[in-house]
């Protein structure tokens, strides 16, 4: 992707004089409203944001207070792994400060922005970009329609992204990208197996190893605890 120096974007007049740039002491009806903000806002910016730490009420579970950050927030964690891994991933992050800070107002049961950073350490991406930033992506119910039917008659990925980002007036038009399309349709072919042919399947294990003592399955999960692989052998 290209990026663009933050010098150029930081406090920007088009951002602040568009009032989508938080301020202290906002108010929102709800999370959901500050997040599609803060968001928004990010776009405009050229960044990618996350949840990040939040504070719910121990009797209710009712978030009280919660901090959207830049994803290039910290550091990443050390991979125990590292040692045995060839080509360890590039550290992406840079500890970048950029936030958003929210509480809940129960006067007038509102939210509000309690703390705003907007400094990033790390140059921003271009508007031309902006379509590609993770938080930016996302598959609306009617895309994931035309996905599927895509999918059924034979079309692949490549060409099914391509007729749609003509149909849309461009890619950067469609809210999301390529790989998007394959996890989309990867997650729903898991989906599928848990709840559809994988219960068969795993009747029909049980009943194997009731008669053949030597039979023998197993099944790996993802982080989900959707089934990926599943694999079964007898005495022969």
């Amino acid at each position: 992707m290209a990026l663009r120096d933050i010098t150029n974007v930081v406090g920007g007049p088009s951002v602040a004089d568009s009032g989508c740039k938080p301020k202290f002491g906002m108010e929102f009806d709800s999370q959901e409203t500050t997040y599609k903000f803060f968001n928004e806002y990010a776009r405009k910016m050229g960044f990618n944001i996350k949840k990040e730490v939040v504070v719910k009420n121990k009797r209710t579970g009712e978030v009280t207070s919660r901090i959207f950050v830049c994803s290039k927030e910290g550091f990443r964690s050390k991979d125990k792994r590292d040692s045995l891994t060839k080509h360890p991933r590039v550290e992406t992050r840079t500890d970048c400060d950029a936030r958003m800070g929210i509480k809940l107002n129960r006067c007038g049961n509102k939210i509000i922005v309690n703390h705003f950073e907007e400094v990033h350490n790390h140059a921003l991406e271009t508007q031309d970009c902006a379509h590609m930033i993770p938080s930016q992506r996302k598959i609306s119910s009617s895309q994931a329609i035309e996905l599927e039917l895509a999918e059924e008659y034979g079309i692949s990925i490549k060409n099914s992204y391509e007729l749609m980002g003509r149909q849309s007036g461009g890619r950067e038009s469609l809210g999301y990208i390529k790989q998007d399309i394959k996890n989309y349709l990867r997650f729903k072919r898991q989906r599928q197996l848990a709840f559809e042919e994988a219960g068969s399947l795993l009747k029909y294990f049980q009943k194997q190893v009731l008669e053949n003592p030597s039979f023998f399955h197993a099944e790996q999960l993802d982080n989900k605890e959707q089934i990926t692989n599943i694999f079964w052998t007898d005495a022969k």
